[in-house]
């Protein structure tokens, strides 16, 4: 019998300290970029949004990528890239750190939606209210200066 695996994820991650780097001209080009770095990585990017300063991306992993490498490969590439395409982004690094939920095949068009309305969601709430948000409803336990 082969192996199948489902394994959906919704990652997110930052800008180092959250400065927006992301203008909508070098989202427009990355959102691929990053689809195009998940698909040679023998991952499928579903959904890529954000906004200046954060990324959302509906990702689904193969058994042989664990979410760690996933998120190493996925923020590594593209920050090598932005430099190299955007010579004004010299000062342009992610978070260190990522969140990556599990999403049931039920939640797929929901967590698209999500990723899509990422503008107008942000217009009413902050990244913060939005990621704790996301940890509470996963029932993750963390402490206020987690978030910062």
């Amino acid at each position: 019998m082969h192996s199948y695996i489902s394994c959906l994820l919704h990652v997110v991650f930052a800008t180092k300290d959250r400065t927006p780097w992301l203008s909508a001209d070098i989202a427009n080009q990355l959102w691929p970029y990053l689809g195009g770095v998940a698909r040679e990585s023998k991952m499928k990017a579903i959904q890529v949004g954000g906004v200046e300063d954060h990324v959302h991306i509906l990702l689904s992993l193969p058994s042989t990528v664990p979410i760690a490498k996933a998120l190493q490969i996925l923020k590594g590439n593209s920050s090598k890239w932005l430099h190299e395409s955007f010579p004004h982004l010299q000062g342009f690094a992610w978070q260190e750190g990522y969140g990556a939920f599990s999403i049931g095949i039920s939640g797929v068009d929901d967590t698209i939606a999500y990723i899509k309305n990422q503008a107008s969601h942000h217009k009413r709430v902050s990244f913060r209210q939005e990621f704790e948000a996301i940890l509470k409803k996963h029932g993750m336990d963390f402490e206020e200066w987690m978030l910062e």
